[in-house]
């Protein structure tokens, strides 16, 4: 990979999932396509969520680290929660954050006690899973550093499996050329391979079955499910990303247009597809508009250059 293809990925990884986040949170508005480009057109600004917040807190925690530490990666999050509260975070991660400042517990301690001591199975730990993806693309152990990530708030075995096949989709576009033909095949049964649980290999199958057979958006989101579980939203995501992977656009509409977690959907389509395109495949337009745009691209060249030296 050229140094500056690289680049490019991670900034197409990072600003796309971000864009993601935003334009999906306007989808909540129930507009169609036609409406919703109209509403990104006139809007001054486009405002991230907690899943935009929360990746780049990893990416902060990678990059001051190079590696994963799972007590810096919760005090970083903690701390960004406790500057930014309204972001629109689920109970799970506060929750997680105010048992280790009450009881001195780890950060995976208190996210294993969650939901009776099974942890969570949202879909958390993968919404903000694309600095994992790209800075460990060519890494062996790119499930468990996955895992160390997602089990700082989501310990259940499907809530990590989630962030670590997301992980694994972001990792693999960044190493795949767009200007060459995708391996649809090979891609979608990767997917189906690096699951562990059941729940979300079956879910992955399912995505294989359900684009070789030409299925339909809202079919495919009806049958794959929109929630905020991980396994009832992802393969919905990868499915958008799978039926559009050389358009961003048509990637993001067909992730946030059909109902369900908006934001969180729009995010984890489209750090695949700005991994997979690159910066460039992104509108500018929509890129200037972008919240904090030039911290996370500051992040996403830290994080390439960081890698370009290994």
């Amino acid at each position: 990979m050229e140094k500056v293809d690289l680049k490019s990925k991670f900034l197409g990884g990072m600003v796309g999932s971000a864009l993601g986040d935003a334009i999906g949170e306007l989808a909540f508005q129930g507009l169609e396509e036609e409406g919703l480009r109209a509403t990104i057109a006139q809007s001054d600004v486009l405002v991230y969520t907690d899943d935009t917040a929360m990746a780049i807190g990893l990416a902060e925690s990678l990059a001051q680290l190079g590696r994963l530490d799972q007590q810096y990666l919760g005090d970083t999050f903690r701390a960004n929660f406790r500057r930014e509260p309204w972001r629109g975070y689920a109970m799970g991660p506060p929750t997680v954050f105010g048992l280790v400042e009450r009881r001195g517990m780890s950060y995976a301690k208190a996210a294993q006690s969650l939901f009776g001591g099974q942890g969570s199975f949202g879909n958390g730990a993968a919404m903000r899973i694309a600095p994992v993806g790209l800075f460990f693309h060519g890494s062996p152990d790119l499930y468990e550093q996955a895992r160390l990530s997602a089990s700082v708030t989501h310990a259940h075995p499907i809530g990590v499996d989630g962030a670590a096949v997301l992980a694994w989709a972001v990792a693999q576009a960044v190493k795949l050329d767009p200007r060459k033909s995708f391996p649809l095949e090979s891609f979608a049964q990767g997917l189906v391979d690096f699951a562990r649980t059941p729940e979300m290999r079956n879910k992955m199958m399912l995505i294989k079955a359900l684009i070789g057979e030409d299925v339909s958006p809202s079919d495919a989101a009806r049958r794959l499910g929109r929630s905020v579980a991980v396994h009832e939203s992802l393969p919905f995501a990868m499915y958008s990303f799978l039926r559009h992977p050389k358009s961003f656009e048509g990637c993001l509409f067909c992730a946030v247009l059909h109902g369900g977690d908006r934001d969180t959907l729009g995010a984890m389509a489209c750090a695949v597809s700005g991994a997979y395109l690159g910066i460039e495949s992104i509108p500018q337009a929509w890129r200037e508009k972008l919240e904090n745009r030039e911290y996370i691209e500051e992040l996403a060249l830290k994080l390439a250059e960081m890698h370009e030296k290994e």
